[in-house]
């Protein structure tokens, strides 16, 4: 059986005499190319290295979550912790209400009025914070109080962040209507109202103090209390407020409530006002 004579031009068939057609092998027009290297991985006590740097970043990783696990297993042991977390993320004591232009008596124009009312919780200061914040509240604007007290030190916290913002703190409530009423104010309250760049007193609204008092015992009692005394004091002082509020306060472990005429003459209400 013969061959049928065709083209080699490496695109057509050939007929094998002895089986069915078989494609041609190319024909090589240069050098051939060389096959590509053997990966080659560096072993480092008997392990890849990409193996062992893979297993060097999961152990950095492990520890860093263990000790963020134990730092907060710290902060959260200690008794007041749960209180903190409570108060700023799950159910905070003060509840707040927006009066973007609220009326009161002898200040003329409406004017921002953000209204805080509850008790001063263990995380008030943060939270009063982001509540100015949310307000976007400029100098000249008034946070309004009604509070029977609370935390000490979170007192003074929201009196400090009220004195930043250049605010004006007054006592009261404001109604369904957005008109403001008489409130009253006592005990840690006191401090976040003396933090007003002005301190309004609104006619009918009352503001109380009382004798603090301290966990410690024995001598550590005394010494804490001396101690609190002269931050109290020097607190005070820089907010413009007489020392006659801290002499009133130390009269009584009951609440005294301050009329007009005291306030004003303490200094610890500025400007007073008339109730609508």
């Amino acid at each position: 059986m013969s061959v049928e004579n065709e083209p080699q031009d490496g695109a057509r068939f050939r007929q094998s005499p002895t089986g069915p057609r078989v494609i041609p092998k190319p024909i090589a027009n240069g050098p051939a190319t060389p096959p590509p290297p053997p990966v080659v991985q560096e072993i480092t006590n008997g392990l890849p290295a990409a193996f062992r740097s893979g297993r060097i970043a999961s152990v950095i990783v492990v520890t860093l979550l263990l000790t963020a696990g134990i730092r907060t297993y710290r902060d959260l042991s200690r008794p007041d912790a749960w209180s903190f977390w409570r108060d700023q993320f799950i159910s905070p004591s003060l509840s707040s209400t927006l009066l973007a232009n609220a009326a009161m008596g002898g200040l003329g124009e409406p004017r921002a009025v953000l209204a805080v009312s509850g008790e001063i919780g263990p995380a008030a200061a943060i939270w009063l914070r982001a509540r100015i914040d949310d307000a976007h509240l400029k100098p000249g604007d008034v946070v309004l109080l009604s509070s029977p007290g609370g935390s000490l030190d979170q007192g003074v916290l929201m009196g400090e962040i009220i004195r930043a913002h250049g605010l004006a703190t007054a006592v009261g409530v404001a109604d369904n209507g957005g008109r403001v009423r008489p409130g009253s104010c006592a005990s840690a309250c006191v401090f976040a109202f003396a933090g007003g760049q002005i301190r309004y007193g609104l006619g009918g609204s009352a503001l109380g103090v009382h004798r603090f008092t301290s966990a410690a015992q024995g001598a550590d009692a005394v010494a804490d209390t001396q101690r609190v005394t002269g931050a109290i004091l020097g607190y005070m002082t820089r907010m413009g407020v007489s020392s006659e509020v801290i002499e009133a306060m130390s009269r009584t472990r009951d609440i005294r409530w301050l009329d007009n005429n005291e306030a004003e003459a303490m200094k610890l209400v500025t400007t007073p006002l008339k109730t609508l």
